[in-house]
């Protein structure tokens, strides 16, 4: 059967009411990636006519092993461009637009969403997520949300006003670490690989005094009285590359990027400089300094003597290099990126970039050794640093099938049938992989879908910036995109605006400034996504657990809570991501995936296990009672980062 009739005959299966509806409807799908490929190749055979697909993203060659409508000649094309080239020889009949474009442009407003019948995501990051979720309560549309990792996926229907939005349950926070651990102290790979990013983009990228590599002298733990003489004692020394605390990279571009320098700088004088910290070791092994004249003597462990010495591409991203090779791949990767940085400017990090890859795994694993961390393969280091989750072809093509599955349910009326569904790793007792739930009704102190978004905000208003509360707190934090700020002082005033120059006077302002206190109101409005916000600020002069700067305050204890049978927490990589700052469609850090959460069965010891509610015609489903807890890593392999 051609794929035409193909299509033809599923229409032949639904009702002729249905049928027409499909046909009839218009369908925004935001990403083209794993999921967005099997999703784009259902809805065209399902019937679907209309359809406008959006993405950011190119396509890599990594893409190719699950994103079935990409081949090999297409690397370097727009995702949308090709996946809809691809989806129309299933159904030459469809009509579908693509757009090679961020999701989160001001052009693809409530407007451009009122125009669709449903919205499905199949997006990789959660500042987009968030993004598509706010437009869509915005536009009064219905959103499918899906999400894999691995064996694990999750599909949900989200309805203004019926069910929860996407932002109703708070996410498990991305993983952060202290900025005194990475620079002074690190015991994980992913210390030194967080690390080696920080110093790609200090020499080579946007620079950020958040991301400084030098040693910490503000570490608590720290003997800054010692670590101050061996400073001064090691400038007056006036040894290869110094240890003046100057700009990274404008120490770099004076030795005009002279690798040796950079590395006996790096790995040398810097190190000498943490052992002068005496505190930091009375508990801890100290680190041990390499001299780049000496980096060829340092001995091959077991493993790498056990691997094969080949130079081919695969094989030498699979094996541990030893140091020699390290110091080897760092000078090369040095030089490459100098000429890069003369011609193009600053260098944004890509996990895809031969270089930029060669550099953070060359650059990770020499710190790893001084420090007596385990190094890693280049394969290994890519998959941290990229903030890659293993991605599941089959599990991609199980997940677009039930979105389909809950759009067919929309599209007859029937959206309280509608469920959340997930796939698990494992069959359960009665050898099931789906576990559908019932759709939770809105969290009433959501700030996000509630009738008046409210949300409470705890930190030191006489360090806080008005650049710090938009950047950090409204754009990452709170997910929006282009806010304006005015003070509920009963006088209107302004403290953020959304127009270019027009406040840019208080952005390094600290909120004191302005008499925000204890107790004190903003208003927040973003245009672009129909979305007001109220901020209760609440200041402290203590500082906040783990450094933080800023704390989202935590819901009202006598908020209902979820029950366990109705609801399994989810969380995703910002990465935001990942995590970055706001992305869209295919402005990825992670391969296509949502992390979800693990499912565990749980027997239950009464006789009311026979009374568990099942799947049926009769009336909604809910799983067997579960405990729920986050799905942990068993190595640092699978490891989510955020820098």
């Amino acid at each position: 059967m051609s794929d035409a009739n193909m299509a033809a005959g599923v229409n032949e299966v639904l009702s002729k009411e249905l049928s027409d509806n499909v046909s009839d409807s218009k369908v925004l799908v935001v990403g083209a990636g794993g999921i967005g490929c099997e999703l784009i190749k259902n809805l065209v055979l399902t019937g679907f006519k209309c359809i406008h697909l959006i993405d950011l993203d190119t396509i890599d060659v990594s893409n190719l092993n699950r994103q079935f409508l990409f081949q090999k000649k297409h690397v370097g094309k727009s995702k949308a461009q090709v996946a809809r080239e691809s989806a129309l020889r299933f159904n030459p009949d469809a009509d579908i637009y693509a757009y090679h474009d961020n999701i989160m442009k001001p052009e693809y407003g409530t407007e451009f969403f009122k125009q669709f019948t449903i919205v499905m995501n199949a997006l990789d990051n959660r500042a987009a997520r968030n993004h598509v979720n706010r437009m869509c309560l915005a536009a009064n549309r219905p959103l499918i949300e899906s999400g894999t990792a691995g064996y694990l996926g999750q599909v949900t229907v989200i309805k203004k006003q019926v069910t929860e939005c996407y932002e109703c349950q708070p996410k498990a926070p991305q993983k952060t670490y202290q900025s005194c651990t990475i620079r002074n102290t690190p015991s994980e790979p992913i210390h030194c690989i967080v690390w080696a990013k920080h110093l790609f983009n200090q020499l080579f990228g946007e620079e950020d005094p958040d991301q400084d590599v030098s040693p910490d002298t503000a570490d608590p733990e720290a003997a800054g009285d010692a670590g101050m003489a061996a400073l001064e004692s090691e400038a007056d020394e006036n040894v290869v590359g110094g240890i003046q605390r100057v700009s990274t990279r404008g120490w770099a571009e004076s030795t005009g990027y002279d690798a040796i320098k950079i590395f006996q700088k790096l790995f040398h004088d810097d190190i000498k400089y943490l052992l002068s910290m005496d505190k930091l070791w009375k508990k801890r092994r100290p680190p041990n300094p390499i001299n780049w004249n000496n980096v060829h003597n340092i001995p091959l462990t077991p493993e790498q003597s056990q691997a094969p010495n080949t130079s081919a591409g695969q094989m030498k991203d699979q094996r541990v290099w030893s140091m020699q090779e390290c110091a080897d791949v760092f000078k090369e990767s040095i030089g490459k990126l100098k000429e890069q940085y003369k011609e193009k400017g600053e260098l944004v990090w890509d996990k895809d970039d031969k270089a930029s890859m060669d550099f953070v795994t060359s650059t990770a694993n020499i710190r790893a050794h001084i420090f007596g961390i385990a190094t890693k393969s280049r394969f290994d280091v890519k998959s941290m640093a990229g903030n890659i989750i293993p991605a599941i072809a089959t599990t991609n093509a199980i997940i677009a099938g039930l979105i389909v599955v809950e759009a067919l349910k929309i599209l007859s009326g029937n959206l309280d049938k509608c469920k959340t569904i997930y796939l698990s790793r494992v069959p359960n007792a009665r050898k099931k992989l789906l576990y559908p739930c019932s759709l939770l009704e809105p969290n009433p102190k959501c700030y996000v879908c509630a009738p008046k978004p409210e949300v409470s905000v705890k930190l030191n208003t006489k360090q806080i910036t008005v650049k710090d509360l938009e950047e950090k707190i409204l754009k990452t934090a709170l997910g929006m995109v282009a806010p304006d700020v005015e003070i509920d002082d009963g006088k209107g005033t302004i403290l953020i605006s959304s127009e270019e120059g027009e406040t840019e006077e208080n952005n390094e302002k600290n909120l004191s400034v302005f008499s925000i206190v204890n107790g004190s109101r903003l208003k927040a409005d973003d245009f672009l996504q129909n979305y007001e916000l109220v901020l209760n600020i609440i200041h402290t002069d203590e500082k906040l657990e783990d450094d933080k700067e800023f704390e989202i305050v935590g819901e009202s204890p006598d908020l209902p809570k979820p029950s366990e049978d109705e609801k399994m927490n989810t969380a995703n990589q910002e990465n935001d991501e990942v995590q970055p700052g706001p992305s869209a469609a295919g402005d990825v850090n992670a391969e296509d995936d949502l992390v979800v959460v693990e499912e565990v069965e749980e027997e239950m010891e009464t006789a009311a296990t026979s009374r568990k509610r099942r799947q049926s015609e009769e009336g909604p489903a809910t799983p067997v009672a579960k405990k729920r807890r986050f799905h942990k890593p068993q190595d640092e392999d699978d490891l989510i980062i955020c820098d």
